[in-house]
């Protein structure tokens, strides 16, 4: 019989509020059909998940998908990870059928819980032909938007997501646990203290969160050119292009020319991801 797979991992959907105030996750409980197979993967906020636990989703969905019974997955995720975990499995999600991730801002015992209504949808989203081919997609606030290009941009509002769209490419599945990635935020004055202090770390790679449209100043781009490591560059600017066009010592020209990739779109967290995919790819 035809089924829906529906991955609970925790987050604010399956939270609730202690006498304290404080929101800590637990079991995701909705009324849903017949037609959908409930698993309990993990119980975490996303934002203490790891390399490994998003593994184990891309897993986890990956198992499901070996069902022909299966029409599609929806996977219940903290919001504040959700870019990242959503775009690794969009990496390597050739499968016609649909995975829509969803959550919530609102805890599951919150007066006007906003969980419920997000699971329903993504649910429908699944059920859309025209959703399928689409890869990853994310149902939240109303809205289906692609996993490429997500990112969160408030920190409380129902509609905690925006996305760019990037075009999709789908890669050899790789696990990237055990991969070292780090991010360095760019601001006026900036060295080159939290690059040397990665690369002695044993960093593999790093994207740096730039200032504009991908710029710096020469100490950093002096840095980079020394660090012997790949290096992505995104922005801290929450919408537009990414692109090298300064120079004076500092732009982003001049990080291309010590070596740099810029990331036409994708901001910090899912950069990371996927240079964690390309190394792991690599080794």
């Amino acid at each position: 019989m035809s089924h829906i797979v529906l991955l609970t991992t925790g987050g604010t959907i399956a939270s609730s509020r202690g006498s304290d105030g404080i929101s800590r996750p637990g079991s995701a409980r909705f009324d849903i059909a017949d037609k959908v197979v409930t698993r309990e993967l993990m119980s975490k906020d996303s934002s203490s998940f790891d390399f490994a636990d998003m593994d184990a989703i891309v897993a986890a969905v990956f198992d499901a998908l070996a069902d022909p019974a299966c029409s599609g997955v929806v996977v219940l995720h903290g919001t504040d990870t959700m870019e990242e975990t959503a775009l690794l499995v969009d990496l390597f999600h050739g499968d016609p059928r649909p995975v829509v991730f969803t959550g919530a801002q609102r805890t599951a015992d919150h007066d006007a819980p906003d969980g419920p209504s997000n699971v329903a949808a993504s649910l429908a989203a699944v059920s859309d032909p025209v959703n399928a081919g689409r890869g990853v997609l994310v149902a939240f606030g109303g809205k289906v938007l692609p996993a490429r290009g997500l990112t969160k941009w408030h920190t409380s509002d129902l509609n905690a997501f925006l996305s760019s769209g990037e075009p999709r490419v789908v890669l050899p599945r790789k696990n990237i646990a055990g991969v070292r990635v780090d991010i360095v935020a760019l601001y006026p004055g900036a060295d080159a203290v939290a690059i040397d202090a990665y690369v002695a770390a044993g960093t593999q790679g790093i994207v740096l969160e730039a200032t504009g449209s991908g710029n710096t100043n020469q100490q950093i781009v002096a840095a980079v050119k020394s660090c012997g490591v790949p290096v992505v560059v995104t922005t801290r600017v929450p919408v537009g292009a990414i692109e090298p066009t300064y120079g004076g010592g500092g732009g982003g020209a001049d990080l291309v020319d010590a070596g740099a990739v810029f990331s036409p779109l994708l901001r910090a967290g899912q950069a990371r991801v996927l240079l964690a995919v390309q190394i792991a790819s690599r080794e």
